[in-house]
């Protein structure tokens, strides 16, 4: 009895850690840039932590990208963060987070990525992509030759609020999207590839454009979180944010915060890219690769967080734990009933 006492803990345990949701936060309230496994930018002051404007809690990411900004020698000017836990095929994720184009952020008739899932190989468009393209947001599927799934105007000074249902396969019967933008449904379920065949995405979340742009571009991006159930990334209202001391952005100190705005939709378009149209991003100008994450890299390991079943290793290791105190005690039950009444103690 004593011994079961002992792992009760470990029984009310397991239920919590099984009903986890929550797999990573990127969403910048360490401070600092810490969240995530590595930076692609040419100066301090490119990624910057900052408390105004914030979409929710305390800070978000300020990136700025100017001609010329080409921290990895590749094609385009960019500016990104990058989470390297590479989703593997079969998985299924919720990702949340929000966007705010400046009034500031040029126009421009040529390609500008805010959020990409990028495939391990060294060249050519991502499997999963949103830009911006004269003014309208844009989600693309199968990279340079693939589809259009969704448009919107793009709003300045507006946060454009994202969830996104995706199934990892590079089987087009076995993979999905789903996106919601501001809290509404704009690209129902729909089966598509979402992974190159042999290749694992990951995630790249900044700015990265078209090098022929000339003026300075800004974009704001808070609130990133990867989860397995919807209700923990889509919120029927956001927290207003509690004010604190301004953040130094390389120290990570704390910062003031700003109001929020008021979400609003864009209508759906499902249209055919054409991969001759130098102004999307493509062959004519895109190779967002970069050789250190090739496919020959050993992912990083996972840190901890519910697996897309909604496990976790701790989970496992508790419950092997548990089975095996279980089982020794059993083992020991009718070795003890053999034992002599004198020797016992």
């Amino acid at each position: 009895m004593k011994r079961l006492l002992r792992l009760a803990p470990f029984a009310l345990l397991l239920p919590t850690l099984a009903s986890a949701s929550i797999v990573w936060r990127g969403d910048f309230e360490t401070g600092n840039l810490s969240q995530w496994d590595r930076e692609q930018s040419v100066a301090s002051d490119r990624l910057q932590v900052v408390s105004s404007p914030v979409r929710e809690g305390r800070y978000a990411m300020k990136v700025t990208v100017r001609k010329g900004d080409d921290p990895i020698n590749a094609s385009g000017n960019r500016n990104e963060v990058l989470s390297l836990k590479r989703e593997a095929a079969g998985s299924e994720f919720f990702y949340k987070w929000s966007t705010l184009f400046p009034s500031s952020f040029p126009s421009s008739p040529k390609w500008a990525l805010f959020t990409q899932w990028h495939h391990d190989g060294n060249g050519g468009s991502p499997p999963l992509e949103f830009y911006v393209v004269n003014n309208k947001l844009t989600l693309r599927l199968g990279g340079s030759s693939g589809k259009i799934v969704w448009t919107a105007p793009m709003q300045r000074e507006h946060w454009n609020d994202f969830v996104l249902h995706v199934k990892w396969s590079p089987d087009p019967k076995a993979g999905f999207v789903e996106l919601y933008h501001d809290g509404q449904v704009v690209v129902p379920k729909t089966m598509v590839a979402t992974q190159y065949a042999g290749q694992g995405n990951y995630l790249k979340l900044g700015l990265y454009r078209d090098e022929s742009i000339s003026p300075d571009g800004i974009v704001f991006h808070d609130g990133f979180v990867q989860a397995t159930r919807l209700e923990d990334v889509m919120s029927t209202a956001v927290a207003t944010p509690e004010p604190g001391p301004a953040p130094n952005p390389d120290t990570g100190a704390p910062g003031q915060s700003a109001p929020q705005d008021e979400p609003s939709t864009g209508p759906i378009a499902q249209l055919p890219s054409d991969p001759g149209d130098s102004s999307l991003p493509g062959p004519g100008g895109i190779v967002p690769g970069d050789s250190s994450l090739g496919a020959g890299m050993v992912p990083p390991t996972a840190g901890c967080g519910a697996s897309a079943t909604g496990g976790t290793p701790l989970l496992v290791a508790a419950a092997l734990t548990l089975a095996a105190l279980l089982g020794r005690r059993k083992a020991l039950a009718p070795a003890r009933a053999r034992r002599p009444r004198s020797s016992r103690r």
